[in-house]
């Protein structure tokens, strides 16, 4: 357990590498414990799952547009044959706003595609604030390793 009290070899390679493929012991303890470590380190951090992502670069950063679910019947002549757009403000870009570098933490990271993994480490170099580490799956010891060696 030495490598939970102090999270710093985790740091160093979530910092080296920008996005990082990580098993955790399923009994739960040990993510949260890394976040408390990352925040007492300086990052902000945010916890969110996958299922729903869609495009990653646009939900997590830019402006997009989402159709609600339809409830019934719905006047055409308003919304026409599409239905009504609602604009959704992006996950992460507020978060970015200040010096701090950021720690997005995805729950459930073994249902993405291998193009969203690798568009999710793309981010990670376009935006080099921003941190990615993605559970993938469960393990009886908690490992890590860059998320480009883990799809290889």
């Amino acid at each position: 357990m030495p490598l939970l009290l102090s999270g710093r070899k985790f740091r160093h390679d979530l910092e080296a590498s920008g996005c990082l493929a990580i098993n955790v012991p399923l009994e739960g303890g040990a993510e949260t414990r890394l976040l408390r470590r990352l925040k007492a380190a300086g990052y902000k951090t945010q916890i969110t799952s996958v299922r729903g992502l869609g495009d990653p670069e646009a939900f997590l950063l830019k402006l997009h547009g989402i159709r609600p679910p339809h409830l019934g019947h719905q006047n055409v002549g308003r919304n026409g044959a599409l239905g009504e757009v609602q604009q959704v403000i992006p996950q992460v870009n507020e978060l970015l706003a200040g010096e701090k570098s950021v720690v997005l933490w995805l729950l459930e990271g073994q249902v993405l595609s291998r193009s969203e993994i690798l568009s999710l480490c793309d981010l990670c170099d376009k935006e080099p604030r921003l941190k990615i580490v993605i559970e993938m799956g469960g393990a009886r010891a908690l490992r890590w390793q860059s998320m480009r060696s883990f799809i290889q």
